[in-house]
């Protein structure tokens, strides 16, 4: 059984969007942090969790090489 390339090249796309991610989130604290805290709660629920959503198809092109 041969190692697959996708399963580093995928875990490094991973890295990278959780990077990406982190820096756009980021970049916004300047505004969110003047909004009162209950207001900054629900946006940072909200961003915590959004960024798993383009993980499911990466995770199954590491898989089986398909992204559907």
């Amino acid at each position: 059984m041969t190692p697959s390339w996708r399963k580093p090249a995928g875990m490094l796309l991973i890295l990278a969007l959780i990077a990406i991610w982190c820096v756009a989130v980021v970049s916004l604290s300047g505004i969110v942090g003047a909004w009162h805290w209950a207001l900054q709660l629900p946006f940072y629920i909200v961003t915590g969790i959004i960024w798993i959503t383009p993980l499911k198809p990466l995770l199954r092109w590491m898989e089986t090489g398909r992204w559907r």
